[in-house]
């Protein structure tokens, strides 16, 4: 989807396990996507180029960034700088996790297709 406007709520198709990806919006380095977690995140560690903030909108989730274990309820939101490791340890299934992720990629080029999110 990459449309001027929409809705975060509509057209939830939650995954069985692991996490989807979906590009909101991408224009030059700035790349918004949402976020779909299965009870069974996967736990894929993540050590971007660019910088994320992410924002629990729904559920509680369990991360680990850089060694810390962080707990997020609906509404908290972290910034987790370029090159910092991180993961997604615990997700809740009712109700299931949605997050709003927004990268920032380095100078030099618009946002590649295929970069993973938090």
């Amino acid at each position: 989807m990459h449309h001027s406007f929409g809705n975060l709520f509509t057209g939830l198709d939650f995954p069985a396990e692991g996490e989807v990806f979906e590009d909101l919006l991408r224009h030059g380095r700035l790349q918004i996507e949402r976020i779909l977690s299965s009870e069974d995140p996967g736990g894929e560690l993540y050590d971007q180029p660019q910088d994320e903030w992410v924002c629990l909108l729904q559920g509680e989730a369990r991360l680990w960034i850089d060694g810390e274990t962080v707990r997020l309820q609906a509404g908290d939101y972290r910034f987790i700088p370029a090159h910092t490791p991180h993961r997604v340890l615990e997700t809740s299934g009712e109700p299931p996790c949605l997050w709003l992720a927004v990268h920032l990629h380095p100078d030099g080029g618009a946002a590649p297709v295929d970069t993973p999110g938090a």
